[in-house]
């Protein structure tokens, strides 16, 4: 079971101890943060703040801040799962002839019942504001002491292709400027940032919207890295099991989740950039103010009694961890298509998704690891994967005990280290330059002679297996 709004999530997860109203009054600035940062690395609850200082609207953090919150949203039993259901739409084969079209005809039905359905009404426009409105009557969090302001910081943005007409949606942050503007901080490498670079060309203002508080699931896929010209809202409603709800914008010829709380209708001028950040971000350091494009807001519409939702990014572990694990399990299906070999994954947390992943491969020849590392640089958002450590199929890449242990043993730096130079993620402060720099790939696998390997790779130490067996049957009368 999946939640077609964040009202239900929210009863639901409540009735369940997974959710605490807070009614004591709490300041958007800064404090909400302090007190969800220590309830996230405890491994706590989602919040509820009832009462924030100066506003009317309460604020939900850390609905996404464990790992069996995440699969009670997603309506699973393990991550793992959702990869099946995206693998699934990629592993169709063309009919071979009639009885496989029939066969495929339920598979068909079945994917068309999810997509995307339009309505007419919706709740996200119960209050409709085309002027009057201000966007500082919205919580709208200040994280951390040097931001440069007030961030959104969950937002679904919905953009569309000025030239082909594709969708695309995003989740960008978004710094509150004053009443009816705030940035856009979409990365050059990013979809939106796409459609608007088409629009500058043409000297055309890009329409935008802004969905706050969708269903958790759709929220999700707003920051899910899909293979380009694949649609978001059809990957929610895949996950789902159920399409997801739009209803066309009133004041811009775009469609948004119809059950969101809260939507921002505007658009983004041509050639019209602002000072934005500092901001507080995932890699535990302040990302540098630079300039970004100004979203201009044409009107606001809502619930009658929204819920503000917020995330909030810093020094890991913080919420977004369990929003990687989603990504990272639901794409190693289609990794695994593409490169069979590869057996698991990790992108841990400590590596904030893009400077750390570890890979676990059936070795089949020479130079087989640093085909893996180059195969995966090629493929989408795993172009910014900034360190890569290729290990055998038998180690655990889960395991960071084991992980370790392997690298420092099989390791030798000046024949196993693999440099190269490309797309590196905005947000590396380390490299020399912005969006360009070096990457690093090391062999951990054990090595073969035809990889100038001389000696005799050791044995690795293993008790044998009937020793095993006779003291798993002493195990339970020893005074252990």
């Amino acid at each position: 079971m999946t939640f077609d709004t964040l009202n239900h999530a929210v009863a639901h997860l409540e009735k369940g101890g997974e959710l605490v109203r807070i009614q004591e009054p709490v300041d958007p600035f800064l404090e909400i943060t302090e007190i969800t940062d220590r309830v996230v690395k405890a491994g706590g609850p989602a919040l509820l703040f009832e009462q924030p200082k100066g506003h009317t609207i309460p604020v939900l953090t850390n609905l996404y801040g464990s790992l069996e919150r995440v699969k009670t949203l997603f309506g699973v039993s393990s991550l793992d799962e959702l990869g099946g259901v995206l693998a699934g739409l990629f592993q169709m084969e063309p009919p071979r002839g009639f009885f496989d079209k029939l066969k495929m005809l339920p598979k068909l039905k079945g994917l068309s019942d999810l997509f995307p359905k339009s309505v007419k009404e919706a709740p996200c426009q119960e209050v409709v504001h085309t002027e009057g409105f201000d966007l500082k009557q919205l919580p709208v969090l200040t994280c951390w002491p040097e931001d440069g302001g007030p961030f959104i910081t969950l937002p679904v943005v919905v953009t569309r292709d000025p030239d082909s007409g594709k969708r695309n949606i995003g989740m960008y942050r978004m710094q509150v400027f004053d009443g009816q503007t705030t940035g856009m901080h979409w990365h050059i490498h990013k979809g939106g940032a796409a459609h608007y670079r088409e629009a500058a060309r043409r000297n055309e203002p890009l329409p935008v919207a802004v969905a706050l508080g969708p269903d958790p699931v759709t929220t999700y896929a707003a920051s899910a890295p899909l293979p380009e010209g694949m649609d978001e809202f059809l990957l929610a409603g895949l996950l789902r099991q159920k399409p997801v709800k739009l209803v066309k914008c009133i004041t811009c010829d775009l469609q948004v989740p119809a059950e969101s709380q809260f939507v921002l209708e505007g658009f983004v001028a041509p050639g019209e950039v602002r000072r934005e950040g500092p901001f507080g971000d995932h890699t535990g350091y302040y990302s540098p103010a630079d300039d970004y494009p100004v979203f201009h807001l044409t009107a606001l519409t809502h619930r009658k009694n929204p819920i503000y939702p917020a995330t909030l990014v810093g020094y890991p572990p913080m919420e977004d961890q369990f929003l990687g694990k989603i990504t990272e399990r639901l794409f190693l299906p289609l990794l695994q298509q593409q490169l069979p070999e590869i057996r698991d994954m990790h992108l841990p947390v400590e590596g904030v998704f893009h400077n750390l992943c570890f890979v676990s491969i059936h070795k089949r020849y020479p130079g087989h690891a640093q085909k893996i590392m180059h195969a995966l640089w090629g493929l989408g958002q795993m172009m910014f994967a900034k360190m890569i450590f290729v290990f055998d199929a038998d180690v655990d890449v889960q395991d960071t005990a084991q992980v370790l242990f392997h690298l420092g043993a099989n390791v030798d730096p000046h024949r196993d280290l693999t440099l190269v130079k490309g797309p590196v993620d905005t947000l590396d402060h380390a490299a020399a330059m912005p969006h360009i720099g070096y990457k690093m790939g090391l062999d951990c696998t054990e090595k073969w002679p035809e990889e100038g390997y001389t000696r005799t790779w050791p044995k690795k130490i293993k008790m044998r297996q009937a020793v095993k067996n006779r003291v798993d049957r002493l195990w339970e009368r020893l005074p252990l």
